[in-house]
């Protein structure tokens, strides 16, 4: 396991009891460096939405028991959030939730697929559909041309919950 994984691994054990005693999900957890600071990031969140007052003590907490657990070596930059509107789906458990929602899903590389009535198939770097079904191998969205489009996990950089405007 690469480090990062079992920093976050550990975190969510840690955060556990936390969420449960507050109803709380935990949507969440990564170990990043971004602009050359780490960042350990938490994101919540509950029925109704999560408040800055919920983050503002899930911080407090948290940060207690990183003090006390002491097992990431670097220094890090922690913050507790929502996950937002476009959150990215990433566990067994984003997905089912969004069963029947839109999502926006991106490709490593650009991929085939079909466009238009005449069935033509084009390459594209993104696509937006109707989130229909998911396997450890597969994603399925409906799009206004395409029906059932199974799309292979491993051609897949991102999917995210679609925000409509």
């Amino acid at each position: 396991m690469v480090k990062h994984e079992e920093y976050e691994k550990r975190t969510e054990k840690l955060l556990e009891p936390v969420m449960e005693a507050n109803n709380f999900e935990l949507v969440d957890v990564e170990y990043v460096k971004e602009a050359g600071n780490w960042y350990l990031r938490a994101y919540i969140d509950k029925e109704g939405g999560i408040t800055l007052d919920d983050c503002e003590m899930v911080n407090r907490t948290l940060s207690d028991i990183m003090d006390r657990e002491d097992f990431i070596e670097d220094s890090y930059i922690l913050e507790v959030s929502s996950p937002g509107l476009g959150r990215q789906l990433k566990k067994e458990k984003d997905f089912r939730r969004s069963i029947g929602s839109d999502v926006d899903i991106k490709f490593y590389k650009a991929s085939k697929m079909p466009c238009g009535k005449n069935g033509k198939e084009v390459y594209v770097k993104e696509v937006t559909g109707m989130l229909k079904a998911f396997t450890d191998k597969t994603i399925t969205i409906e799009t206004d041309f395409s029906e059932d489009y199974e799309i292979p996990r491993a051609e897949i950089s991102t999917v995210r919950l679609a925000i409509d405007f």
